[in-house]
């Protein structure tokens, strides 16, 4: 059996979480994911308020978080909101920002 703590014939496991950690590495990202974590869903209009940069800059923040699974939409009537997607990721943010910090 090999026991051997590095093995590049396993670098694909690797790929999945190092894209979660990409799409996380921008401060904006984070604080949209955070934000998300304590308010629980939040559309576009609101969160452009909160950061106060322009819809779209929000918008390709949340298409990024969206392409790696990290948030999606829920639609209720003509309002889209988003969520969070990936369990994972409150234990993430939690883990990066202290337990009490990422509580609601």
């Amino acid at each position: 059996m090999d026991t051997a703590p590095f093995d590049a014939r396993d670098l694909q496991v690797f790929d999945e979480p190092a894209n979660l950690l990409k799409a996380l590495s921008h401060p904006v990202r984070l604080c949209i994911v955070r934000g998300l974590i304590r308010k629980k869903k939040c559309n576009v209009s609101y969160m452009q308020e909160c950061l106060d940069m322009p819809q779209s800059t929000v918008s390709q923040h949340l298409q990024k978080l969206r392409s790696a699974g990290i948030v999606k939409t829920e639609r209720s009537g003509l309002e889209v909101n988003y969520v969070l997607a990936d369990p994972r990721i409150a234990s993430i943010v939690a883990i990066l920002f202290g337990e009490e910090e990422c509580r609601s």
